[in-house]
């Protein structure tokens, strides 16, 4: 993997994994998130959410899986792997993370891909001692149009503290079908309102992709204190 490098700007990376940094350095708590599995860390998205937590004072660490990183030098532009092929290059990022920041109590977490591969390693991760939460932004509960198709058996029986934030009409998992669903009482919730898999609303619902963003900083920034508080 590339050494973890501090933001400045976009960055040519090698075809394996690509970190950056950004908010302060010197907090008790830091957290790492991975992107989604069709826009890097670059995306509109991503660069809007960090931006705000990085005010509300977390420190990140955000990277890309070797395949999103390839895509900055040509490579190709393949569907992503399956989750579950991720799971080990997500275990050596937090490592490597944990390496340069020996000091930091880490949570872990990501955009609906970065997400979903981060709470297939959360519970190891917490038993161990190495994370002390997890953080989904649009956690992917199912591909969109086939609520029969859930990727959520791990999370009936999730130990490690969870914060998902979900738009409330996220056609990965809305939240009348999120809320149906029997899921670990170790999971907690901040639904943005009328909010899509971006957390954004529809035009006339009266809300605002800006107060959305903006809410799920907070809660994502809340979510960290306490977990700062637990270690």
């Amino acid at each position: 993997m590339t050494p973890v490098q501090n933001r400045s700007g976009p960055k040519p990376a090698p075809p394996s994994t690509f970190m950056i940094e950004r908010g302060p350095s010197d907090t008790v708590t830091r957290l790492i998130l991975a992107h989604g599995a069709g826009a890097g860390i670059s995306s509109s998205f991503f660069d809007a959410i960090t931006a705000l937590l990085a005010e509300r004072q977390i420190a990140l660490t955000l990277f890309e899986f070797a395949y999103m990183a390839g895509r900055r030098t040509g490579g190709s532009k393949r569907p992503p792997p399956r989750a579950e092929a991720l799971v080990d290059e997500y275990r050596a990022a937090v490592a490597e993370v944990a390496k340069a920041h020996p000091d930091q109590t880490l949570v872990i977490g990501g955009k609906s891909l970065g997400g979903r591969v981060a709470s297939l390693v959360a519970d190891s991760l917490f038993s161990e001692g190495a994370i002390a939460g997890l953080v989904c932004l649009g956690y992917p509960f199912h591909p969109p149009g086939r609520p029969e198709q859930l990727r959520t058996e791990h999370l009936f029986k999730l130990r490690c503290p969870t914060l998902i934030v979900q738009g409330e009409r996220d056609p990965f998992g809305n939240r009348a079908e999120v809320e149906a669903l029997k899921l670990s009482r170790k999971i907690a919730f901040a639904w943005m309102d009328d909010g899509d898999h971006d957390f954004g609303p529809r035009g006339r619902s009266g809300f605002t992709r800006k107060a959305n963003l903006a809410a799920a900083a907070d809660a994502v920034a809340a979510f960290v204190a306490k977990r700062s508080e637990a270690r």
